[in-house]
């Protein structure tokens, strides 16, 4: 029988508005130097860090675990790429010899650089897109118990409406974006508000001029 899946985090760095970005996809930085030092401590504390293509596209992140401390093992990083549209040039094949990386994708027929674990899923029955307990699945078979999801909205959403999303580390910048930032969660389809997934706030703390929120899903 196949092991559990991974422990789910999902990481928010918005405006107080939950905006992730302006319209034009600007986004560094919108929350302070102290909140993204406990992001990073935050990658370090699991064993797989997870985006988007998307965000690969819009900000081409790393995703490494850079402290001031002795650098720990770097958490396995993660595209959701069900389009194979991350490119050759992403920093994150570049740098393969700081940590490993894996693509899930929809995608049978690409080449990926050498040394890119490759899982390929079958669509989501449902809207046909990479399907977010999949690629739970596809990280445990890997050795992964906990993820962490750093971006972006339309992945985040997915995972939402999965249900799989245990714990929120949400910090919250103070400004305001307004109604053409783009949000930090996608469409979760809802039509109800007895629907709405429901979280418990664990923790509020200040951090710099940022605020950090913990919740954890009310199961």
């Amino acid at each position: 029988m196949p092991g559990p899946l991974p422990f789910v985090t999902l990481k928010l760095a918005t405006s107080l508005d939950g905006r992730i970005a302006t319209s034009s996809g600007e986004s560094r930085w919108i929350t302070g130097e102290a909140a993204r030092r406990e992001g990073h401590r935050l990658r370090a504390a699991h064993d797989a860090v997870l985006v988007g293509s998307g965000t690969v596209l819009a900000d081409d992140p790393e995703l490494t675990v850079r402290l001031d401390t002795p650098t720990p093992p770097q958490p396995l990083r993660i595209i959701a790429d069900g389009r194979a549209r991350t490119p050759e040039t992403a920093r994150l094949f570049a740098t393969l010899d700081l940590g490993p990386v894996a693509v899930a994708t929809l995608d049978a027929g690409r080449r990926w650089p050498e040394g890119v674990s490759v899982w390929r899923l079958s669509p989501g029955p449902e809207d046909g897109a990479l399907p977010p307990q999949g690629v739970l699945e596809a990280a445990a078979k890997a050795g992964v118990s906990s993820v962490l999801i750093e971006g972006g909205g339309v992945l985040a959403g997915a995972f939402l409406r999965a249900g799989l999303v245990g714990r929120l580390e949400w910090f919250r910048a103070p400004i305001l974006l307004g109604a053409r930032g783009r949000p930090c969660v996608g469409d979760l389809h809802l039509d109800a508000l007895a629907d709405a997934p429901v979280f418990v706030r664990r923790e509020v703390r200040p951090i710099g001029r940022d605020l950090w929120e913990t919740y954890e899903r009310d199961v």
